[in-house]
């Protein structure tokens, strides 16, 4: 078993149990997870539709086998 360090850009809507959930999807697709903080928000305005969406920045420590 090793473990890594990764980043992850993930969508996140404003409900935080979901943006928790997506958020431990996502990196269980790189291994499990021991622990994951989201280091920044980026928001975005959609330039033609004006729609905006919000972008976290993920840093986390996950094991592979």
């Amino acid at each position: 078993m090793t473990t890594h360090f990764i980043t992850a850009e993930i969508e996140i809507n404003e409900n935080q149990e979901a943006i928790a959930k997506n958020v431990e999807q996502e990196l269980a697709k790189h291994g499990e997870p021991l622990r994951w903080a989201i280091a920044s928000v980026e928001n975005k305005v959609d330039a033609v539709t004006g729609v905006e969406t919000k972008t976290a920045h993920v840093e986390a420590v996950v094991t592979r086998n």
